[in-house]
């Protein structure tokens, strides 16, 4: 186990070695000047996100809502046989 880690390790890092380190810029760049690859499309997944959780939210509700409603289906049934006295 220890061999194959080693192994891994020293023919992954020559490939790692070749990759240029990323740039950092030294001053605030405005997004209109970034380049199209960069840029995210905010507004279209924050709309999306906001999207799922208002669904998600009104399934959840629709759910318990109608198990609630099964329940109070019982519930009544329960009553009436209490009151004729019958058990099952």
């Amino acid at each position: 186990m220890r061999l194959a880690l080693l192994l891994v390790l020293l023919l992954a890092s020559p490939a790692m070695a070749q990759q240029p380190p990323p740039t950092q810029q030294d001053e605030f760049v405005p997004v209109s000047q970034l380049p199209a690859q960069d840029q995210l499309p905010a507004a279209r997944l924050l709309i999306a996100a906001y999207a799922f959780v208002w669904l998600a939210v009104f399934a959840y509700v629709g759910s318990v809502g109608r198990r609630l409603t099964q329940v109070q289906h019982e519930v009544e049934r329960l009553e009436a046989d209490i009151k004729r006295g019958s058990r099952t």
